[in-house]
């Protein structure tokens, strides 16, 4: 399974901080109907992600019935992304 989309990205302070975008509602829904067939657990699942030039392999968080994309320190150097910057987001389905 493929998606893509754009999302906004936010800072989120929780107990471990990080930087995600949200998958949109609509494909939310595609990634649950999938997401027995992949999850290693707590809901995760695996996928590859591209924004711009970089790519790597993550897991997808669920939060509130969405499902959030990490984006790594590195990523986010290297592509210049800042929070409240919109991207586009590539993601395949690791399974």
């Amino acid at each position: 399974m493929t998606i893509d989309f754009d999302g906004r990205v936010f800072h989120w302070a929780g107990p471990a901080p990080h930087f995600f975008v949200s998958v949109p509602e609509a494909q939310c829904e595609e990634l649950r109907a999938a997401s027995r067939f992949v999850t290693y657990g707590w809901g995760m699942i695996p996928v590859h992600v591209r924004i711009g030039a970089a790519e790597w392999r993550t897991s997808l968080f669920p939060k509130d019935g969405r499902y959030l994309v990490p984006l790594r320190l590195s990523v986010r150097r290297a592509e210049g992304i800042e929070e409240g910057d919109e991207v586009s987001v590539h993601l395949d389905l690791r399974t």
